[in-house]
């Protein structure tokens, strides 16, 4: 946590049913483009959607194996967060080497924009439209825009009000 930050974010992954469902869909968008979901996308898509915050590769890295203990080698999680996020499933936070499920609701590629708590490292993906101004000016110089991140560092409002 950042400095004058001494309470506790909690964090809320999906968990049983709620994690069921998003695989579900995620492997009915990815099956709809022509994809497979392997057995190491699903799990690094699972570790994701559990943590329901940003997640370094590294961590997933050492948690991939589960219980049983087993790291992935980093090629094999990488190659599934490089996937994942292609296909809109995931999102790369670069200002904090990390990655997150998307939360969408649209279950298609989109822009996205982060909101970074530099106090307590909460992170929530907020909506952005593809007509922004950002997609304009790319437009009116004759770029294509494949993928947009944007990520905006601050304080939450439960950081501001504990300062």
């Amino acid at each position: 946590m950042g400095a004058g930050c001494d309470h506790d974010h909690v964090h809320g992954g999906l968990h049983g049913g709620a994690l069921e469902r998003a695989l579900g869909a995620s492997e009915r968008r990815i099956a709809d483009a022509g994809e497979r979901m392997t057995a190491p996308r699903r799990r690094v898509l699972t570790l994701l959607l559990e943590a329901g915050e940003p997640v370094k590769a590294y961590d997933l890295i050492a948690r991939f194996g589960g219980a049983e203990g087993q790291a992935a080698k980093p090629p094999t999680v990488y190659r599934a967060l490089d996937f994942l996020e292609r296909l809109g499933l995931a999102h790369r936070i670069a200002s904090i080497s990390a990655y997150v499920a998307c939360s969408g609701d649209d279950q298609s590629a989109h822009a996205a924009a982060f909101l970074i708590c530099d106090c307590c490292g909460a992170t929530r993906e907020v909506a952005i439209g593809e007509d922004d101004r950002l997609h304009q000016a790319a437009q009116e110089a004759g770029y294509a825009v494949q993928r947009t991140t944007i990520e905006a560092h601050g304080r939450c409002a439960a950081c501001r009000e504990a300062a």
